[in-house]
Parts: structure tokens; sequence; C-alpha cells
């Protein structure tokens, strides 16, 4: 079984990445990828397309419209780098809506939502195993570049007044006109912590840790105060005495 799968997005690098997410699934086959709505209304009128991955904001004819104006449609993700359009989005019942930079396991929680109504028995592995998390990257950008940015290479993250910088290993750095929070909404809970305003880290790279601060690769950070209890409890589900 094979879901038909069809991108429509106007940047070239989004197109990129939700290609290559779908490339990963066996399940799903792209159809096509076309960069505007008129563009991909003539490709919806002429086969049958089972899942539509659609950007909002494109110039012509956005999304919505094109949504608006089939009289059959497929099941509809809507991927967009603007929050405000979610409600409309739900409004014309689409299957998910997805901001970006999208991370690889909520593309796959989407997925799964499609194939849950349809394909009762398929279901993907959802983020938690090594394999998928090793794989897993998000885009940021950095001095006018989407940089890729793989999660499992980061050790800790760090906002520094208007922009953040993201630490890899080997001693790597990336510096993003962006906010903590925003790019926190991006990571599975599952392998990172906010354990401060101002820090992200990576669980697995934690060396040792005390009431105060964990230590990774050398350095000490803080956990802030209105972090604490939240921090504890991650950490000692982790921890035998």
């Amino acid at each position: 079984m094979n879901v038909k799968c069809l991108i429509v997005d106007d940047e070239e690098l989004a197109i990129d990445v939700i290609t290559e997410y779908i490339n990963r699934i066996d399940y799903l086959e792209l159809v096509g990828t076309c960069k505007s709505a008129v563009e991909a209304l003539s490709v919806l009128n002429q086969q049958s397309i089972d899942l539509l991955f659609l950007d909002i904001q494109m110039p012509g004819l956005t999304g919505l419209q094109l949504i608006r104006n089939l009289s059959s449609r497929p099941e509809v993700i809507f991927t967009t780098a603007y929050s405000e359009y979610a409600l409309e989005g739900f409004e014309l019942e689409a299957l998910d809506y997805l901001i970006k930079p999208i991370p690889f396991d909520r593309f796959i929680k989407a997925v799964n939502r499609y194939l849950k109504l349809n394909h009762q028995s398929l279901q993907i592995p959802e983020q938690g195993t090594s394999d998928t998390f090793k794989d897993s990257f998000i885009f940021v950008k950095s001095d006018k570049v989407m940089v890729k940015v793989v999660l499992s290479d980061i050790t800790h993250i760090e906002s520094l007044r208007n922009y953040v910088s993201i630490y890899l290993k080997e001693g790597k750095e990336i510096k993003t006109l962006n906010t903590i929070s925003n790019i926190e909404e991006k990571l599975p809970e599952t392998h990172f912590l906010r354990i401060h305003r101002s820090y992200i880290i990576a669980i697995d790279k934690i060396d040792s840790f005390t009431s105060g601060s964990v230590k990774i690769g050398g350095q000490y950070i803080p956990i802030g105060r209105n972090y604490k209890e939240q921090v504890k409890e991650v950490l000692e589900q982790r921890s035998i005495e």
C-alpha cells in the first residue's frame, strides 16, 4: 500500500525537507511537487492524491484558497511558517498543521494521523528510538542561510539577548536570530530539557548534575529557580541511587 503525496510550496528548501522526510517512510510515495497553488490545482484535477502537504502563504492563490476551490480533495496537512493561520486551517478540516521548520518527529505524528484514519493497521514508530532520533534535524537561519542542524549533535542551547547559540559536538556553534522558546517548540521532549530561561540541554549529553547545575563537556550550566522541580522530576526518572 502506497500513500500518494503531493507537496505544494513556493520555497525550494521547504520542498527539499518534506521530500526527504517522505522518502524515509516506505508507505509514502511522492507523486510530485508544485511551487504554486495554481499548478497544484491542475495536478489535483488530473490525478488521484491521498495526502497533500500544503503551504498557506503563496503568491497568487493561497493554500487556503486552493482548498476552498476543490470539489473533491485529499487529506491536507498544512505546512507554514505562520501560526496565525492555524484556526482557519482547522476550520477547513485539515488533518494537521505543521509550523516550519518542521522536525521529523512532528512530521511522523502528522502522517500517523492520516494512517490512523485511513489505514489503521499501519503506524510509523514515533520519535523515541535512537535510530529515529539520530536521523532527525531542523533548519535554522544563520547569516542569511538556512543551516541544517542534526538534533543528536546538539549539546546545549543558550539564549543571548536577540539571538540564540546552538552548541554542537566537537565545539561547533551556530548562531541564529531567534528565540529560545521558538526553538524549544521544535525539539522532542524525550531528548531535550529546558533548565533555565536561557538554557536548553540535551539530556543524553549530561556528564553530571547537582540540584543547582548540570555539567556538559566541562561546562557548568545553571538550573533556574523556576525550573528546578521539573528538572528534578525528569532527571530522577533516569537516576539509580
